[in-house]
């Protein structure tokens, strides 16, 4: 049998997680491939790139839509298991369950709508379906990293608060900041102070401090914990501070932050997945494409 397309994979997978455990991916794999009574050879197909296997790739979509639907959830790193209303939808004996299927759920309809909403944006005006392939790469790269962000921050929000700061200070380093890992990793979670979660050094040399706070909420920040974090930093007489959190910060403190003389970086859930992309933390290269156009000068005579 030749590899599954993603959205028949959709209905097998869910059914691996009925019994409400935690799985992981190599696991659903297996049990996948025994299901569609795959070869050795079709598991091992691989993507044009050659870099990842063409069944793995669909079985990662698959899952992705799933848990946009809210019918699987990430319990933490790497396992996903099933929700309520997943376990709802399998009473209810679907014979299929594909991208039209999942329109029933709100959570998928918003989804959905951001992509389009976003493809729509970077559209060039009056173009419509005439896009070169050069644009039509650029659309299909920027779905690829805006569902990347996404998983980047579900599987975030599955980890423990402990890797979690270790995760900020990796990050931060990755930046450019704190010297090397070994330096920073005191960085957060060590001083104790109330409103501040860690220090780190703002360059190699050390020359400056930046103070952090690091929460992996669920719920909007709002401006009363800014405003505490600022006073914090007021009583360690700094002027500079980083605000990271897995959600996302209230119109309140975004404004907040632009009337005071103190320098406080917010970044939010969205931000942080962009970030941890560009510089490699918790992410992966797959492949690589370069354009190429012709050297006009070779061929001048």
């Amino acid at each position: 049998m030749t590899v599954p397309d993603f959205q028949s994979i959709m209905l097998p997978l869910l059914k691996i997680a009925e019994d409400g455990q935690e799985h992981s991916g190599h696991e659903s794999l297996e049990k996948l491939a025994e299901h569609f009574e795959l070869t050795d050879v079709d598991i091992n197909e691989l993507l044009p790139s050659g870099k990842q296997t063409k069944f793995y790739n669909r079985i990662g979509w698959a899952r992705t839509y799933l848990i946009k639907s809210k019918l699987l959830e990430i319990p933490r790193r790497s396992y996903f298991s099933i929700t309520q209303r997943g376990q709802d939808v399998l009473k209810s004996n679907p014979s299929r369950i594909d991208m039209n299927y999942l329109k029933r759920f709100p959570e998928y309809i918003q989804f959905k709508e951001k992509e389009n909403d976003k493809e729509e944006k970077k559209k060039p005006e009056n173009i419509g379906d005439s896009s070169t392939p050069e644009e039509n790469l650029e659309l299909a790269y920027q779905e690829i990293r805006d569902n990347l962000a996404l998983d980047v921050l579900e599987n975030v929000m599955g980890c423990s608060p402990a890797f979690f700061e270790r995760l900020v200070v990796e990050l931060l380093v990755e930046m450019g900041y704190g010297g090397s890992r070994r330096e920073a990793a005191r960085a957060v979670g060590q001083t104790g102070d109330e409103g501040i979660d860690g220090i780190i050094d703002e360059d190699k040399l050390g020359l400056d401090t930046i103070y952090i706070q690091a929460k992996k909420w669920a719920n909007s920040v709002g401006r009363p914990e800014i405003q505490k974090f600022v006073g914090a930093l007021a009583g360690k007489r700094a002027r500079k501070g980083i605000f990271i959190t897995t959600s996302s910060f209230s119109s309140e403190a975004t404004r907040y932050v632009t009337e005071i003389d103190s320098k406080v970086i917010l970044i939010d859930g969205k931000k942080l997945a962009g970030l941890m992309i560009d510089y490699n933390v918790g992410v992966t290269e797959v492949t690589s494409y370069k354009l190429k156009r012709i050297d006009s000068d070779y061929f001048t005579i």
